[in-house]
């Protein structure tokens, strides 16, 4: 009977040390699986005018077909898409502030910048042009008819590229104060929002040509200015540095760049828009 005992517990014994022996091997599967999936995830974190121009959303399927990566896009004004990978949130940032842009390389944190696409600003308002802007020289000319005639105006305020453009164009020392002009709205809001707003204000504001035109159907607003030499609108890609971030996808980040930049994606990019709005909503730099 003791000897029976004996090997029993001994069988006991040998089993839970081979589970025991096994749990390490499970836990260390556990670990890798999701670094394994995040391999095939690219941050992408970028302007809301090629995001809310439907641009990305347009390319997006085909680099993930093609590729096999998931690009999780977010989408905010340049300053903030910029601060999200200063932050570590982000493997790639596609972006439209050349100061801010270069800065960010400046500090260490992008490794190269990339301008491959533009498009142009465009001033947008009521119908009538309260302001009597069109035919205007150039948008400092248009701003200034504005300001004068205190039409109302919705911007950015949210140290976007375009709201950094807007304030290029009033002019160092000259930009409205929110507080002081009253017909000078400063929203804190995507261009989306901006251009509702100044919709159902009937009032002026600086957007994208590309984000315009996917609204224009929703909005009671004329482009009234467009395609002056002081609203060339450059976009361009950078990857984030991992010596400076950590937890970089570097691979995913390049594979995205070299897609973004190829013949593929160019060709998409010059025809996009042609079909629904009769122009291509954005154009390619000379390589």
């Amino acid at each position: 009977m003791k000897k029976v005992l004996a090997v029993l517990m001994a069988l006991v014994m040998a089993f839970a040390f081979a589970a025991c022996s096994a749990k390490p091997a499970d836990d260390a599967a556990s670990t890798d699986a999701p670094a394994a999936a995040d391999a095939k995830v690219i941050r992408l974190s970028t302007t809301t005018s090629v995001n809310d121009s439907g641009l990305l959303p347009y390319l997006l399927p085909t680099f993930e077909k093609e590729t096999g990566y998931k690009v999780e896009v977010q989408s905010a004004g340049t300053g903030a898409a910029i601060q999200k990978a200063i932050d570590g949130n982000a493997d790639v940032i596609l972006v439209h502030a050349k100061a801010s842009e270069e800065e960010f390389i400046a500090g260490g944190y992008g490794v190269e910048r990339l301008p491959f696409m533009y498009n142009y600003f465009v001033v947008v308002g009521p119908k009538d042009d309260p302001a009597g802007i069109k035919g205007s020289a150039d948008a400092a000319t248009a701003f200034g008819k504005i300001k004068e005639s205190e039409s109302k105006f919705v911007s950015r305020g949210d140290e976007s590229g375009t709201h950094k453009a807007e304030l290029k164009i009033w002019g160092e020392g000259n930009e409205p104060n929110a507080e002081n002009d009253k017909w000078y709205i400063s929203a804190g809001q995507g261009m989306g929002a901006c251009l509702t707003m100044a919709s159902e204000q009937q009032a002026y504001c600086l957007t994208d040509k590309a984000t315009f035109l996917s609204m224009k159907d929703e909005l009671n607003l004329d482009i009234v200015l467009e395609e002056g030499e002081d609203m060339k609108n450059t976009y361009s890609l950078i990857a984030v540095n991992p010596e400076k971030i950590d937890g970089v996808n570097t691979e995913g980040a390049q594979a995205f760049i070299d897609w973004m930049l190829g013949d593929e994606a160019s060709a998409l990019i010059a025809k996009y828009g042609e079909e629904e709005y009769g122009v291509a909503l954005f154009k390619l730099l000379e390589k």
